[in-house]
């Protein structure tokens, strides 16, 4: 981030905040499988289409994700693949977190 320029900054933080909500992260790792329709993310995520098309329309603003017009559906993929190295740096360390948390539960149990 050294040297980047308010602007850009600000961009850096929207794209993060795209990722701050869990359904959002959900419909990322869904589409990790391969290109869903907005009423296919709606179902497997438990929401309703109009929840799951908002969320598309700010994944799709910050680029994460593009829209494909397909006769009277949209077809959402993944536009940026590296969005997944990304989750997947931050998740391995969450993971290690909760492992470490385990463990010194594991090594002090309650009385």
């Amino acid at each position: 981030m050294q040297g980047l320029p308010d602007e850009a900054l600000a961009q850096v933080a929207a794209y993060f905040q795209a990722l701050s909500e869990p359904t959002r992260l959900q419909i990322l790792n869904i589409l990790r499988q391969g290109e869903r329709s907005v009423g296919e993310l709606a179902q497997l995520c438990g929401y309703s289409s109009a929840n799951i098309s908002r969320h598309l329309s700010l994944l799709t603003q910050h680029g994460l994700v593009q829209r494909e017009s397909r006769g009277n559906s949209a077809i959402y993929s993944i536009a940026d693949p590296s969005v997944y190295a990304l989750c997947d740096l931050v998740c391995g360390s969450i993971a290690r977190q909760f492992d470490r948390q385990a463990a010194a539960r594991a090594a002090f149990p309650a009385p």
